[in-house]
């Protein structure tokens, strides 16, 4: 079976994109096709990248390390959900894609997220990180936008139409995922 991550990609205290996920979760939940597990960075404990070797060569010195690249690795795919700060991704996020190398490659990746421009600038910026790690983005994603998808905020009131665009992503996370497990092999 298919095995997707939905990552976390926000570490803040008051972060409203563990409910995204949550939401996420529940759509997947459904699905038949594949397995999802939320990851949540906040839970990894990462500091800022403290490698002394860089991570393309995969010589991990520091558990935190060794046990995220275990976490990366048992993964067929990703879905980040991400928010944009200064129309760029989270530090935590993008630090969480630095630590490790090899365990991102040849996998497929999709994006869901949301701020005042619906997350765009930043899910660029990672399909540009992704690229260079060998993760294959899907061309759908889904822009949450603030207000009007958290118009009681912090409170997450998905607009009508939003589960269809989410239902686009994970059809095409899918069949990229499973079609790269054969270049994996």
């Amino acid at each position: 079976m298919t095995r997707i991550a939905i990552i976390v990609g926000s570490t803040r205290p008051g972060r409203i994109g563990r409910g995204v996920a949550d939401w996420v979760y529940r759509i997947t939940a459904k699905r038949t096709e594949a397995e999802y597990e939320i990851v949540d960075l906040a839970d990894q404990d990462l500091p800022l990248y403290d490698e002394a070797v860089p991570a393309a060569v995969g010589r991990y010195a520091g558990e935190h390390t060794r046990r995220w690249a275990e976490i990366v690795e048992r993964y067929d795919g990703y879905l980040v959900v991400t928010p944009e700060y200064n129309h760029a991704p989270p530090a935590a996020l993008k630090n969480a894609f630095d630590f490790v190398y090899a365990e991102w490659g040849d996998k497929a990746i999709g994006f869901v997220g949301y701020g005042a421009a619906g997350g765009a600038r930043a899910v660029e910026h990672l399909k540009l990180v992704a690229v260079e790690l060998s993760i294959a983005p899907v061309s759908a994603q889904v822009g949450l936008l603030i207000p009007a998808d958290f118009p009681a905020y912090p409170e997450f009131t998905p607009l009508d139409g939003r589960e269809s665009e989410l239902e686009r992503v994970l059809n095409q996370l899918e069949s990229w995922s499973k079609a790269l497990a054969a270049v994996r092999a």
